[in-house]
């Protein structure tokens, strides 16, 4: 780790709430998004802190919900997809999806398209909006950028967001900082400290949401190295609370 100060594990399990990002931060950043690799032991490390925690971990991630939920199945945690446009509270409950615009046909056609013409380009449908992955084809950003740049244009109830080589477009009234806001705002994580990990520039508006309620944002690098680097933090915890459960 590095030296970002981290609050004491039995400090952080009697008052914090556990917000992580999903790829670049539990996963390694992958060639395609299928192809991410998920640590067995992950799922259940997230179970048991899900416990300890009183349910207050939750996902927040461009994903859609169900591409987390296959990725750690069989646990489901609360989750806040797709950037907060799809929230799940609890995990055990239904997505509540946010009253915003989708984008236009024309431009899903248009962007796929374009990552068709691109050998190892990748178009990812979203419920209202879409990806183009270039991690295959880092050559072909500048093109996109233009190309989504010229279409958002057109309407500024969207927005064009960088990834790691991929370029986003989704709707403005959602992002991750809105969605952490409102999953602190309801059981079982009011009333706690809220603690996000995030890897990238996606994850700055729940970075700064989280600092702003009294609690921290931590970036990966500075904060854990890696994802690696996360995962044993995770699972140090994991293993506190095992023992404070025992005594």
């Amino acid at each position: 780790m590095t030296g970002t100060t981290l609050p004491a594990p039995g400090e952080l399990l009697r008052r914090f709430a556990l917000f992580l990002d999903f790829d670049g931060t539990l996963v390694e950043i992958a060639p395609t998004p299928d192809a991410v690799r998920v640590d067995p032991a992950l799922p259940a490390i997230l179970s048991s802190l899900h416990g300890r925690l009183g349910g207050a971990v939750a996902l927040i991630s461009g994903r859609p919900l169900d591409a987390l939920d296959a990725f750690l199945a069989p646990v489901r945690l609360p989750a806040a997809a797709e950037h907060g446009v799809a929230l799940r509270r609890h995990g055990d409950g239904q997505p509540e999806h946010a009253d915003v615009p989708s984008v236009p046909d024309a431009w899903r056609a248009q962007a796929e398209a374009l990552a068709s013409r691109v050998p190892g380009a990748i178009y990812e449908p979203k419920r209202h909006g879409f990806a183009l992955h270039a991690r295959r084809a880092p050559a072909a950003m500048p093109t996109f950028e233009a190309a989504l740049r010229a279409m958002i244009a057109q309407d500024g109830r969207f927005l064009l967001l960088p990834a790691h080589m991929a370029w986003e477009v989704k709707p403005q009234a959602a992002d991750k900082g809105t969605a952490l806001r409102a999953l602190m705002a309801c059981a079982p994580f009011r009333g706690r400290t809220p603690l996000f990990v995030g890897d990238d520039v996606t994850d700055e508006a729940a970075i700064a949401a989280a600092a702003a309620l009294g609690g921290m944002g931590l970036r990966v690098g500075e904060a854990f190295g890696d994802p690696a680097g996360v995962r044993a933090w995770l699972a140090g915890l994991a293993e506190e609370a095992g023992g404070a459960a025992a005594a």
